[in-house]
């Protein structure tokens, strides 16, 4: 699993906190995006959605699909389009070993994450998960509640 999320230096700049709700996570993936560069001006000033957005496996390349870069209000006529599909960069291994994953049954490719690392470079936290039944989600909500209510109780007494 390649994840940084400790690390002070990676700034986040869109998560999708729902993700991890409505899909059980199985692994994670750190893959570059191929951004222009009204797209990187955006992402700095903090501008992103990636809530609706999936990847997808085409032609042996992954792609995102569905993520929202607004438009940068200082380039004019140069911008970029806010929901245009944007190419994912990772290993061949592991895009075979995602590819492999999603034709299973009941697979997706879910973007967790969009962050700057420590060189400054755009990144995407890219999850390969299984999406939850209802009862699972109801479950994930008990125990969440559980765990609020069990921090509670040992905070107060001390």
């Amino acid at each position: 699993m390649n994840q940084r999320r400790d690390d002070p230096n990676n700034k986040t700049v869109a998560e999708n906190r729902k993700a991890r709700f409505s899909y059980e996570i199985l692994d994670t993936y750190e893959a570059g995006i191929v951004l222009h560069g009204t797209e990187v001006k955006s992402l700095r000033e903090g501008h992103a959605n990636i809530q609706e957005s999936y990847a997808s496996v085409e032609g042996g390349e992954i792609w995102l699909i569905n993520s929202y870069l607004p438009e940068y209000l200082q380039a004019n006529r140069f911008n970029h389009e806010p929901r245009r599909r944007r190419k994912l960069l990772l290993n061949k291994r592991e895009m075979a070993r995602m590819s492999h994953s999603v034709s299973r049954e009941g697979m997706t490719l879910v973007p967790l994450k969009i962050y700057f690392n420590d060189k400054g470079r755009a990144k995407l936290l890219l999850a390969v998960g299984r999406g939850k039944k209802l009862h699972d989600k109801r479950e994930s909500e008990k125990q969440r509640d559980w765990d609020r209510e069990k921090g509670r109780v040992l905070r107060d007494r001390g």
